[in-house]
């Protein structure tokens, strides 16, 4: 059966390739399109050339800000060594600053003791100095006590002139006497030897006070009874006599040496 058909499928076949080969083409029918491709080209090109500017562009601006990135991590990096650098240098002032303080304080502290000690010693010269003005005050009085003393003994001595010569020799002589200054001016010291049988050379005196209009006897040695002292004043205020008074003492200290 199938050998049947053969003959008539070839001529078909070959039947419409004569008429395709004959006829007109589906494409020569579909009209003309102008695509454009050289402007397409043309502004590819254009394309490209903005682009690779743009990436260079990028490129460079990219270079540009990792260099300034680089300069200023430099910068940075410089000013931070300088910052530490200043810090070192401001530990070392603070330090040295600290070191003049504490040298200072110290030596305010030994200023204070040497202004507190030469106080202390000022004290010390004035309370000696005011001391010294003190003695030499009262050195005075009794230097100018002693002056009076003698001018006083001298005035006594001129009122008892009359005693001097011959008299007052006479007396003094004779009763082994001797007149002394008492170291006031308004005393007189009287000292006596030979009253004593066992030792000749042994004195008795007494100290005669002036000061008053009556006479009066201050101290004694060796010690008289005051109530027969007072009876020998009393003899010589009534008189006036100072040889009353040299005579009887006499006798009180010859009988007080027996006793």
């Amino acid at each position: 059966m199938s050998s049947a058909f053969e003959p008539s499928l070839s001529s078909s076949l070959s039947g419409r390739q004569t008429m395709s080969a004959t006829a007109p083409s589906m494409a020569d029918s579909l009209p003309s399109i102008n695509f454009g491709f050289d402007e397409l080209r043309d502004r590819m090109a254009k394309f490209s050339a903005r682009f690779d500017a743009f990436i260079e562009q990028g490129r460079k601006r990219v270079l540009e800000e990792r260099n300034q990135f680089r300069m200023n991590v430099a910068e940075l990096q410089e000013d931070q060594r300088m910052k530490k650098r200043d810090m070192e240098i401001l530990q070392q002032k603070t330090s040295t600053h600290q070191q003049m303080v504490s040298k200072e304080a110290a030596e305010t502290r030994e200023m204070q003791a040497a202004i507190a000690s030469l106080s202390a010693q000022r004290d010390k010269n004035k309370a000696a100095r005011d001391g010294l003005q003190r003695q030499i005050a009262e050195t005075q009085r009794e230097i100018e006590g002693r002056l009076a003393a003698q001018r006083a003994h001298a005035r006594y001595v001129e009122s008892q002139s009359r005693f001097n010569v011959p008299e007052l020799d006479f007396w003094m002589q004779n009763l082994c006497l001797k007149i002394e200054g008492a170291g006031r001016d308004d005393r007189l010291k009287f000292v006596y030897t030979h009253v004593d049988e066992k030792s000749w050379e042994r004195e008795a005196w007494f100290e005669l006070g002036t000061a008053s209009k009556d006479y009066d006897v201050r101290h004694c040695r060796p010690k008289l009874e005051r109530e027969k002292v007072d009876r020998v004043l009393d003899r010589v205020n009534e008189t006036r006599d100072l040889v009353v008074l040299l005579k009887g003492m006499r006798e009180l200290f010859v009988e007080a040496m027996k006793s």
